[in-house]
This record gives C-alpha cells, sequence and structure tokens, in this order.
C-alpha cells in the first residue's frame, strides 16, 4: 500500500506508541429485546466502553498501548482489568476512585440494531480530573499519541478539563491526538460539546466523526463532505467522517478521498466498530504507516470487529486485518 507519509514523532524506548484516555465500562448483553425483558430474562457480562474499545483495537494493530483511565472499587474492577490485559492492553497506570464502575445493558439482534440503557451517575469513570493528567504528564509527554473523545469529556465537568488537558499536553510535545466527539445526547448538550469540539479539533492529527449522527448535532449538516469542509474549519488536520456502514469519507488537508467499508456477511453486533477503526487507525500512523494504509486497515478492523457481541466481542488480530484490507484494495 501506498500513500503521502504521515510525520511520526518519536517516541522514547520508555514510551507508548498509544495511550487511549476514557471510560472502561461494564457491559451486560440481555438475551432479548429489551422491550421484552421479562423476569428471568439470561444475560452475559463482558467488558467494553469506548477507551477498552479503542485501546484493545490498537494493541492488536501491533502498537504498544496502555489504558489511562478511572475505574471503581467494586468487585468488576477485577475482572474488568484482566479483561483488558488479556486484550494486550497495559493497565498499570489506570487509578482507582471509592464509586462504582459505570454499566450499561445491551441488547442488539441479528441486523445489527442495537438498544442500550446506561448507569454512569457519579460513576468512576466521571471522577476523571486534571490531577489524574498530571500524575501521567510523564506518559503523555513521552508517547507517540493519544486517542480520546466526547464522551468522556460528557461524563462530567473534571473529565471534560482532563479530556481537554491531556490533548494539550500531547500536542505541546509534538505527540498526535486523535479524536472522536461521539456525541451522545443523554451525555450532554450541543453547545457543550460543541465547545469542547472547537478547543481540542485544533489540537488533533486525526478527528474521526459519523454523518449524519454527531454532524448534524456538531457542524449542522448531514452532508458528508459538508462536515469534513466544517470540522476542518474547525483546526482539524485530517477528517475522517463515516457516512453509514459502507463509506467513510477522508479530507486531508482539503483533499477529499471515499473509500468504501469491506462488507462483513456475518454482522452480529456493530458496537464499537467505531472506535475499532479509530484504534486501528491510530495505531498504524503511531507505528509509522500512511495515511492511506492507516485508514484502510481501520476500516477492515471495524468490519471484522462486528462479528462478535459487544465492544470487544471480537477484535481482529493483524494479519486478518491486513489480509482483508489487501483483498479490499485489490479488488
Amino acid at each position: 500500500m501506498t500513500g503521502p507519509a504521515v510525520p511520526r514523532p518519536a517516541a522514547p524506548p520508555t514510551g507508548y506508541d498509544v495511550l487511549v484516555l476514557g471510560e472502561v465500562l461494564v457491559e451486560v448483553h440481555a438475551g432479548t429485546a429489551l422491550r421484552d425483558a421479562v423476569d428471568g430474562t439470561p444475560a452475559r457480562i463482558s467488558y467494553s466502553g469506548d477507551a477498552l474499545n479503542a485501546a484493545a483495537a490498537a494493541a492488536a494493530a501491533g502498537a504498544r498501548t496502555a489504558l489511562l483511565a478511572v475505574v471503581g472499587d467494586d468487585e468488576l474492577s477485577v475482572p474488568l482489568l484482566r479483561r483488558a490485559a488479556e486484550l494486550g492492553v497495559d493497565v498499570s497506570h489506570v487509578r482507582r476512585a471509592p464509586h462504582p464502575n459505570g454499566a450499561y445493558l445491551l441488547s442488539a439482534d441479528t441486523e445489527g440494531d442495537r438498544a442500550f440503557v446506561y448507569w454512569r451517575t457519579r460513576s468512576a469513570g466521571s471522577t476523571l480530573s486534571v490531577r489524574h493528567i498530571a500524575s501521567w504528564r510523564h506518559l503523555l509527554t513521552g508517547s507517540t499519541a493519544l486517542v480520546t473523545s466526547g464522551i468522556t469529556g460528557a461524563l462530567s465537568p473534571s473529565s471534560r478539563a482532563a479530556v481537554l488537558a491531556a490533548a494539550e499536553t500531547v500536542h505541546a510535545a509534538g505527540g498526535h491526538v486523535s479524536y472522536d466527539p461521539n456525541f451522545r445526547s443523554r451525555l450532554t448538550g450541543r453547545e457543550e460539546a460543541r465547545e469542547l469540539l472547537a478547543r481540542i479539533a485544533p489540537l488533533t492529527g486525526l478527528l474521526k466523526t459519523s454523518c449524519p449522527g454527531d454532524a448534524r448535532a456538531l457542524v449542522d449538516t448531514g452532508d458528508p463532505r459538508t462536515a469534513a469542509a466544517r470540522y476542518r474549519a474547525l483546526g482539524a488536520r485530517t477528517v475522517a467522517v463515516t457516512a453509514g456502514a459502507d463509506r467513510l469519507l477522508l479530507d486531508e488537508d482539503g483533499v477529499l478521498t471515499c473509500h468504501s467499508v469491506p462488507v462483513n456477511p456475518d454482522l452480529v453486533d456493530a458496537t464499537g466498530a467505531g472506535d475499532c477503526f479509530t484504534g486501528t487507525a491510530t495505531a498504524r500512523l503511531a507505528l509509522g504507516d500512511t495515511l492511506a494504509d492507516a485508514v484502510a486497515y481501520g476500516t477492515a478492523a471495524a468490519s471484522l470487529s462486528v462479528s462478535g457481541r459487544g465492544g470487544t466481542g471480537y477484535v481482529p488480530p493483524f494479519a486478518r486485518t491486513a489480509a482483508l484490507a489487501a483483498a479490499h484494495r485489490s479488488a
């Protein structure tokens, strides 16, 4: 694969390729549609959250990856962190708080339609603050790339300040910042999300967003090309706009290219597919790949990921991701 080279800041031997800042959640899968749940409906526990999803994808793509998060003091913290470590993510820098872990109830049918119920009020993840960012400063200044999101910034005022502080720290040190606005109306208002976006966009090397989902709320359009232009006008250098399940528009310094997403005939659940794209693409950029290659790997990994249930139900190994990306490009 070929394409324009993307500058990569050098990471010291002790640094990470990718740091992921955000929320980890306990994920409970209902055995039926939520509206049909009754006493005795079976359920399955797993672990997700946009930060864990992206970190797992980055690790699978070959990057040295660490999770920067706050987890709770309940009994589920041990298996939660164990699962993250099993996925290849360094959890040694995760902090604890005397609060429960956030959780959500999920149902997804075979067509990929999803429904969610969240429990986040006063969660451990919402206690993320600039104090934590200060304690991680040596990691943020010594690593190659940071992934974070608008979901993390919407958890609480202290989380919002933490996301901005982390992005500013990495950017000032010459690192790469990937940001997904991930607008969620149940978490934050449009004006608050727009204000955070306006402050972070100029710090980003890659801004990944959805259209019409994020774009209607944040930049007042349902057109992917217009959305990309408006995000770039805010200062983002490169914008990746997902437009449905099968198309991605890339705007790099005003140059637009359209990318089709490989079709996965075994769709089970699309939860975390966008996070998988961001984690994979950021990892490959941090490892020195061109933007074109990184995007191709990201779309391939995202497509493969929907074969599993939940955010980390299936994290494709990079050999499979690379093979699908190559086959899709040749086709």
